[in-house]
């Protein structure tokens, strides 16, 4: 896995400009701590840094083609899960791999089809493919965005790289944000809009979609989507495709040269993805390594709630052991945990989940120890129907994004000059009817199953993006590349079609998923209740956060304190505020969350010297 960043000009010599892109890609040093490459021409210049994890020497970028009349040279980051039946069409069409590595296949196949090369690649991938010939260039993601992509138009050039802080390197983008980039954190934070960067003059090329870029101006499209249509199977038969595209995914995403690992909750979903991979390299002669997160003492003072009914940490244990997988439980204290909550915030370039960031970028530093790429289970939830918002009748019939419930709670946080700007509710509403009005919906379709194809549409594309790209940038920081076999398109764009009744099939979320593993996993796993990712409950963690912000709210540097409400966020860091009772990206809200996320929005105000225009 790797980073890029590249510039096209038209109106100046790029060859004269080596130090300021080296510059760009030595900000994706850590998504390619192996390997660093550059090429120029007077309109292109593309840095590359590279992850290697399959053929070391064939896979050095950026990689060049120069025969048959072609001149292209792409920078890719990404896998491509498809490869040998990928190289098989291409040699029906005369081009043949040179390389084991997929960047060239990609680049080949762009020779083949064009810009509907993307329609032939199953994987995960961002790429930029420069055509010196042409003077024209190809960028594409892939459709769920997995792997991240953003760029910015300037008046005679486009920049672009795979995370923000490569573009802002560029003295041509400074860190500006206005009235929407602010609305974004304050409001559907820590998620913001697919397309929208936060900063004013970026944007990010949305999952699904390509770009063209030459003299004549820039072309953006969208080459993929959902289709809505009835489903016919049985639900036996639909839980027997059902595993097989599971199995399928995870056999290929184990790809590679170097070693692979799994996480492991101990929940259905990393159960599911571990049980598939632990079994192929089983067949191989090998042992697979999972990894588990827990914190200090969790078990002294973990409470159950609704949210969180039981510590995974037995759980994965039993799972890898009925698996044979080589287990680690990563432990984390409270000052460990509160120390990472800044450099998390430089890993995503944008305030996030507060700790829930912070542990899995500590978990990522330790599982590089011992392995380059981990499979995970992310997405289950959203195209099965996992979550408690597919369940609540009061979700079913709420106008809004079903996730953000607390909205009312945390404005009250914020300074009443911000609230007039902001518009909160307002901007909220504009948000979520632009999203519900792209639901592919399906003709004489009954109510409920519109409503939770609706909320299953939210849910894939809204919410999911969040933890993808939670899952990328902070394993990406640690030099890990994490693989989500859940969001290979084929199990989406089946899943997206099953009846309600199928998907929660024998009344359970994520029923059919259940049957389909019935006899594969231990019964009490496939009974288990859904259960979020881990939280801290040691109470060092929750004073260490309210010490942080006291100490905030008496510096006057800080850039945080106008657009807050001071006195009711000291109160609550006193804990003379109440904490809320509505989840917040599927957890309960609570005021060191919010706590947690104001320091990392301050760090980000001054880290990135951003400009409030």
């Amino acid at each position: 896995m790797c980073g890029f960043a590249g510039w096209i000009d038209w109106s100046q010599d790029l060859t004269r400009q080596r130090d300021l892109i080296e510059r760009m890609g030595a900000m994706l040093s850590h998504r390619g701590p192996d390997e660093a490459g550059l090429w120029l021409s007077p309109r292109a210049a593309l840095a590359h840094r590279r992850l290697v994890v399959l053929d070391p020497e064939g896979g050095k970028q950026p990689f060049t083609y120069r025969r048959q009349n072609h001149n292209l040279v792409i920078v890719y980051n990404g896998e491509i899960y498809n490869l040998p039946e990928l190289r098989a069409e291409l040699r029906s069409h005369g081009l043949v791999c040179q390389t084991r590595s997929d960047v060239e296949a990609v680049l080949l196949a762009y020779l083949a089809w064009g810009k509907h090369c993307v329609d032939r690649l199953n994987g995960i991938f961002a790429f930029a493919i420069w055509n010196e010939d042409a003077a024209t260039l190809f960028l594409a993601r892939d459709r769920l965005g997995i792997k991240p992509l953003f760029y910015s138009q300037k008046a005679s050039s486009l920049i672009f790289a795979s995370e923000i802080k490569a573009l802002l390197a560029h003295p041509e983008l400074p860190p500006e944000v206005d009235r929407v980039g602010l609305a974004e954190l304050l409001v559907m934070g820590p998620g913001r809009t697919p397309g929208q960067a936060v900063f004013r003059h970026l944007k990010e090329l949305p999952p699904g979609h390509r770009l063209s870029y030459s003299r004549r101006g820039l072309e953006r499209e969208r080459y993929w989507q959902l289709e809505s249509r009835p489903h016919r199977e049985s639900a036996r038969a639909t839980a027997e495709h059902l595993r097989y595209l599971l199995e399928n995914a995870v056999r290929r995403q184990l790809v590679g040269d170097v070693p692979i690992g799994s996480l492991l909750s101990g929940g259905l979903d990393s159960s599911a993805v571990t049980l598939f991979a632990a079994s192929a390299m089983r067949e191989k002669g090998g042992r697979l390594t999972t990894f588990a997160v827990d914190y200090q003492e969790n078990a002294r003072y973990f409470a159950p709630s609704q949210f969180q009914a039981q510590s995974d940490t037995p759980w994965a244990a039993s799972v890898a052991a009925h698996l044979s997988t080589r287990h680690r439980t990563v432990v984390i204290e409270p000052e460990t945990l509160a120390a990472a909550l800044l450099p998390a915030v430089e890993a995503r370039d944008l305030p996030g989940m507060a700790d829930i960031d912070a542990s899995l970028l500590l978990l990522a530093r330790e599982v590089k120890r011992e392995v380059k790429v981990v499979l995970s289970g992310e997405g289950a939830d959203e195209i099965l129907g996992g979550y408690p918002w597919f369940f609540r009748e009061e979700d079913l019939s709420r106008s809004s994004f079903p996730w953000i419930r607390h909205l009312s709670w945390r404005q009250s946080f914020l300074a009443p000059e911000t609230q007039r700007l902001l518009q909160p509710a307002e901007y909220l509403q504009s948000r979520y009817r632009e999203a519900r009005d792209q639901v592919p919906l399906l003709a004489e379709e009954a109510e409920d199953e519109a409503l939770r194809r609706e909320i299953a549409y939210l849910s894939i594309f809204h919410f999911m993006p969040v933890l993808l790209e939670r899952k990328d940038r902070m394993t990406m920081a640690a030099g890990v590349e994490a693989r989500v076999p859940f969001c290979d398109h084929r199990l989406v764009e089946y899943a997206w079609n099953l009846p309600w009744k199928i998907k929660c099939w024998g009344g359970q979320e994520k029923g059919i998923l259940r049957l389909a593993l019935r006899g594969l996993l231990p019964e009490n796993v496939l009974q288990r209740r859904k259960s979020p990712y881990p939280k801290i409950h040691h109470p060092a963690y929750r004073q260490l956060v309210r010490a942080a912000v006291l100490r905030l709210l008496e510096d006057p540097r800080s850039p945080l304190i106008p657009l807050i409400n001071q006195e009711k966020v000291r109160r609550l860091a006193l804990g003379q505020e109440a904490d809320s009772d509505l989840p917040w990206f599927g957890q309960l809200m609570t005021g060191t969350q919010l706590l947690a996320y104001f320091l990392q929005l301050d760090h980000w105000l001054r880290h990135y010297r951003v400009v409030l225009v």
